[in-house]
């Protein structure tokens, strides 16, 4: 800019320049190979913010922050599986990795290619915040917690099949208590090690009777000792709700004794190693058949007492009982009293029986039986002409009977006949009293319904409408009877004399007649008043409902 007193010219000064035009592409281009150059290997300290997991496309987005400072932090989806610990919210982790910009929207980002907590005081405070959380939901109460069973048949072992914790649990259990090990192979370390061991812990409670492979009937979750990330995994919050789900009872053998995770809170047992696992999965097969033997000695000699403490008892009780000759003496007396009485009894039966025979012979004589004889046959010859006589007068008189009774019956159609007119006669008359009283009444009764009628029609609130009445009737087709009940933009229906239309209500509202009769002021309704009903109309008037 050239100013010569009085500022009348201005030039621009590029061409006085000789600096290097640049385009927003290569400016952006240098800028990244600049930054990229420069930091291309850094390790950050931070608190991880606005972390929402894995994108679609496999990639995470997060930040990176202090108390004055934020960056940009992206993890691509070929990194992700080798990250040991899965980012969370609020987590202070260092992250490792290279700086890099965004041409697109002038940023900078660090792309991390390894994350670790900022120290075990972090790791510690996580899993602390995890624990109460989890305790919250009562996932470790003790009332969850269900027995091992005493001798199980199947034991389901989740580990590593490499590893030597799986030797130490079959070697022990062969030495105990050989039983079925159904051993389901994960990883103990890394990452998705804890989405393995959960997996396999729902997998074995979801065994059932048609499975090939037999539901366990304990399950033993074991891992070897290590530094609090090695264990990482049994503290993840998928592990411990799927040991709190198992219906099947679970003994976490993970780490050595000093070691803590949560799957031991949520476990039905917690060992110390995974060789104590094992030796609470099963009891000693020794000891239990030294125990059986024990057992069935004490049993036999139990039972060698009682039959000898039985047999003194019975012997005993055999001393308390009389003899038999005791038992048969008096009944053998009293036989033999009676055997001597018997030929003594006998012979006296014999003389009064033959003396009673003997005087009844001296009654009977042929003379006698002669006479009985014919003293019976004059009885019933006596009795055969009485009963010969009888009859003759018992049919003389059902004769007699029988010739009064046909006689009655010939004079019996001559009374019929009569009869039968005279009957007829009144029949036909109450016929035409019944056809003359039945007209009567239809005509009554047709009078009757027609001035009903004239009256129905009358009152009709049709007739209302012929005069140019309508009935507005609101959306559930009910007549409206006040127009402080209808709002604005209300859909109405007005029923006229020939027929309904819809309508919609205005905005605008009308003061009632009354208010205005009582202030003097707004607008008079020009409406006819209508005739008042007299109390005959009001009795006699069908109940049709309001017709405004």
């Amino acid at each position: 800019m050239l100013y010569n007193g009085s500022m009348t010219s201005v030039l621009p000064d590029s061409a006085s320049t000789n600096l290097a035009e640049f385009s927003v592409s290569e400016l952006s281009g240098s800028i990244k190979r600049t930054v990229e150059t420069a930091f291309d290997h850094v390790r950050v300290r931070g608190e991880i913010s606005g972390y929402r997991g894995q994108h679609s496309s496999g990639h995470a987005y997060f930040s990176l922050k202090d108390d004055r400072a934020r960056i940009d932090a992206v993890i691509w989806k070929g990194t992700f599986p080798r990250i040991r610990f899965r980012p969370e919210e609020g987590m202070e982790v260092i992250a490792t990795g290279k700086i890099t910009t965004f041409p697109g929207s002038s940023k900078y980002q660090i792309v991390i290619e390894n994350l670790e907590p900022a120290g075990a005081g972090a790791l510690m405070a996580l899993l602390e915040e995890r624990r109460r959380r989890l305790a919250a939901e009562g996932l470790f109460d003790q009332a969850r917690k269900r027995p091992l069973p005493f001798l199980p048949q199947v034991i389901g072992v989740v580990t590593s099949p490499t590893g030597a914790v799986i030797r130490d649990i079959l070697h022990r259990i062969a030495d105990r208590f050989p039983v079925h090990v159904v051993v389901w192979p994960v990883k103990v370390q890394g990452e998705g090690s804890g989405d393995e061991v959960a997996a396999a812990i729902r997998g074995f409670n979801a065994l059932g009777p048609g499975s090939l492979v037999r539901r366990p009937d304990v399950l033993i979750v074991a891992r070897g000792g290590g530094s609090l990330e090695d264990l990482w995994s049994f503290n993840d919050e998928a592990v411990v709700r799927a040991a709190a789900e198992s219906a099947i009872p679970l003994i976490s053998a993970v780490g050595h004794e000093t070691d803590t995770t949560l799957i031991d809170y949520a476990a039905d047992r917690r060992a110390p190693t995974p060789t104590g696992a094992a030796e609470m999965a099963v009891p000693v097969k020794a000891d239990l058949v030294a125990q059986l033997a024990s057992l069935g000695a004490r049993l036999r000699s139990c039972s060698t007492r009682q039959m000898d403490h039985r047999r003194h008892v019975v012997r005993s009780l055999v001393r308390a009982l009389p003899s038999l000759d005791q038992l048969l003496a008096l009944p053998r007396r009293r036989f033999d009293e009676a055997a001597s009485g018997l030929g003594r009894g006998l012979e006296r039966t014999t003389v009064v029986k033959r003396r009673s025979f003997e005087r009844a012979a001296s009654g009977l004589r042929l003379e006698l039986l002669v006479n009985r004889i014919a003293q019976q046959r004059q009885r019933l010859a006596d009795r055969a002409g009485r009963s010969d006589r009888c009859l003759e007068r018992q049919m003389l008189k059902e004769h007699n009977r029988l010739g009064r009774a046909g006689a009655s019956l010939a004079a019996i159609p001559a009374r019929l006949l009569g009869h039968l007119q005279k009957e007829g006669q009144h029949l036909r008359s109450l016929g035409r009293h019944a056809d003359t009283a039945i007209s009567h009444t239809l005509l009554r009764s047709r009078s009757a319904i027609t001035a009903q009628d004239r009256v129905l029609q009358s009152l009709s609130y049709k007739n209302v409408l012929k005069r140019g009445f309508a009935v507005v009737r609101g959306e559930d087709d009910r007549p409206l009877t006040r127009a402080a009940g209808v709002d604005a933009g209300q859909v109405l229906s007005l029923e006229f004399a020939d027929g309904r239309v819809a309508a919609v209500a205005g905005a605008g509202t009308e003061q009632s007649a009354g208010d205005a009769g009582a202030g003097g002021k707004g607008p008079v309704s020009s409406a006819p008043k209508r005739r008042a009903a007299t109390p005959e109309t009001v009795q006699n008037a069908p109940k049709q409902g309001s017709l405004f």
